[in-house]
């Protein structure tokens, strides 16, 4: 297994945090961050069409704990079984959430409803879910971690608790991130504040989100980046480009072989897909190498793939009535980027070496929501402003003329022997972001970057309502936040690829 090493949020992601909530504040001083451092019920359903606005609910969404983040030692025997009843957990919360959209008229009659009738059904749904996890892990010979049996019990949140994307979940992160994380929760009550409680409800066409307090005028917004560390003598100074598109040929599921294998519909959001185009919930590696590419280099058979993002202006796309889709809360209008640009990067202070065959990658948290941001690594910006201000809380509201960026900067050291971990997080890790170190025995790898560029009609905030609102893709009780966003990545190669990545960014020269 990989070594359990603490996760560390990019500098970008800690540091545009810090912005988000000066802002909300009022605040006005020079902020920093390390850009590329890392890291209501209308016809008694679910999501009611085209609404631009919830009915207000004092209960806007449930907060789970995330079992799957604290597997870390999962046996390789045990690995697709225990994947199931992860997915089980997400499938139980979708549930639970779509039960409270549809019943609020039951709430306002009834304050303990939502506790009897929803979160105390979901606890037991939950308990025996984790315990059949236990049965998978011991089964085989593996220790279970007792304490994990105390996650069933879940929580409910108000509006103003999930504001600007984040929740009290904030304060679980972890050494110097807390004080990050402290000051975003401030923020995003007086943002509410200043809201005046106008924005009803959790927002959204589809009663989900996002809200006005997700959005900020980037031009409103003080400088947040800072330059990159120095580089040392031994720094690896290429850079590899691989041109595979904008997914124009529209490659979508709601999978995730990564973390729910075997699942259909395991990651209940579309994602696009360049690169490898058999990726599914019941690909293989040896699909993988099977799954032909929409790379120019057809020996990059990797797979990279990224939830979709949406424009709520009342539109509907393919799939307003399905699983994932609209059924889901996903609603509106499919964008597809103007430009994909991906690239594999050096690191300041070593040489790096050839990424392993099918190493997996996830950058960021999709439940932030609930989480907290202590494994946030969303990168906001503007065409014109991606040298001065990131976001990681907020969607950029860009001026005329200017496009939506969405950027990811992955995990650039490895343990050296995994291509995966039982949470999906602990074989990889983000280097030292003062000095590009890879800590506790890792090595450097190339670092996978990519740029998702957008071309979107700014939306309106008018008497704290956003209208034509854009959101990522998400799991419904997420709300939209603009923290959710992520990325995944599978590695796989053929003709020496990977090794000659690795030789060009090593020798500081410029490939593809």
């Amino acid at each position: 297994m990989g070594r359990n090493t603490r996760k560390r949020r990019t500098p970008l992601a800690t540091k545009a945090i810090a912005a988000s909530a000066a802002l909300a504040l009022g605040g006005g001083g020079l902020l920093w961050a390390n850009y590329f451092a890392s890291a209501h019920e209308t016809n008694n359903q679910a999501w009611g069409g085209n609404q631009t606005k919830a009915a207000s609910a004092q209960v806007a969404t449930i907060s789970c704990p995330d079992v799957g983040q604290k597997l870390t030692n999962v046996p390789a025997a045990a690995r697709n079984g225990v994947a199931a009843e992860l997915a089980n957990l997400d499938r139980q919360i979708t549930e639970a959430y779509s039960r409270l959209a549809s019943t609020r008229q039951a709430q306002a009659n009834d304050a303990s409803f939502v506790q009897n009738a929803i979160v105390g059904p979901l606890k037991e749904k939950r308990a025996a879910t984790i315990d059949r996890i236990r049965i998978d892990i011991q089964r085989v010979g593996g220790t279970f971690n007792q304490s994990l049996s105390q996650l069933a019990a879940c929580t409910t949140l108000t509006a103003n608790q999930t504001n600007a994307g984040q929740t009290g979940g904030g304060q679980q992160q972890n050494g110097g991130q807390q004080q990050g994380g402290q000051q975003q929760q401030g923020g995003q009550q007086q943002g509410g504040q200043q809201n005046g409680g106008q924005q009803q409800g959790n927002g959204g066409q589809a009663g989900n989100g996002p809200v006005a307090a997700d959005f900020v005028d980037i031009t409103k917004v003080a400088p947040n980046v800072q330059a990159k560390p120095q580089k040392t003598g031994n720094a690896s100074t290429g850079q590899f480009v691989t041109r595979c598109g904008v997914n124009a040929n529209k490659n979508h599921n709601t999978d995730n072989v990564i973390v729910a294998p075997g699942v259909a519909n395991g990651a209940h959001h579309l994602h696009d897909y360049v690169g490898n185009q058999k990726v599914n919930a019941f690909s293989s590696n040896q699909t993988f190498l099977q799954g032909g590419t929409s790379c120019q280099n057809k020996n990059d058979l990797s797979a990279y793939y990224w939830p979709v993002v949406r424009i709520q202006d009342g539109t509907q796309d393919f799939d307003q009535n399905k699983d994932g889709g609209g059924k889901e809360g996903n609603v509106g209008r499919i964008l597809t980027p103007v430009q994909a640009e991906i690239k594999y990067v050096g690191n300041p202070s070593s040489k790096v070496v050839a990424m392993p065959q099918f190493l997996r990658i996830i950058t960021g948290d999709a439940k932030t929501t609930t989480n907290g941001l202590a494994n946030a690594n969303a990168h906001w910006s503007c065409t014109g402003f991606e040298n001065k201000v990131q976001l990681t809380t907020q969607y950029p509201i860009c001026p005329q003329g200017s496009n939506v960026v969405r950027t990811f900067a992955f995990q650039s050291c490895w343990d050296g022997q995994n291509i995966d971990s039982a949470n999906h997080r602990t074989h990889v890790a983000f280097a030292d972001p003062a000095s590009g170190v890879c800590g506790n025995g890792f090595k450097a790898i190339p670092q996978l970057t990519m740029r998702l560029v957008y071309k979107i009609n700014p939306p309106v905030i008018q008497n704290g309502q956003v209208k034509n609102a854009y959101a990522v893709d998400g799991f419904p009780d997420q709300l939209h936040k603009a923290a959710t966003d992520h990325d995944d990545f599978i590695s796989v190669t053929t003709g020496g690829l990977a090794n000659k990545i690795a030789n060009c960014i090593n020798s500081g020269q410029r490939c593809q």
